[in-house]
């Protein structure tokens, strides 16, 4: 089982960079470049509802549960 990370794909829909994402966000660009390569062993909520507020979505189109068949 695996939590598959779909940030990349967020940001590319809303031609964001991760620099200004970043920012916005108010975390550095390190820890967000571990979030969204799924290296992250864990979130704030407070980091995960600015993210879908700056990307206008919600936590399910960052986040996507995976089965191992």
């Amino acid at each position: 089982m695996a939590i598959i990370v779909n940030l990349d794909v967020m940001m590319a829909r809303r031609k964001m960079s991760l620099t200004v994402l970043s920012q916005r966000v108010g975390i550095t660009m390190a820890n967000l470049s571990i979030l969204k390569k799924g290296k992250a062993k864990a979130i704030r909520f407070s980091t995960m509802e600015a993210i879908c507020e700056i990307l206008d979505c919600q936590p399910g189109d960052i986040l996507e549960f995976a089965h191992d068949d």
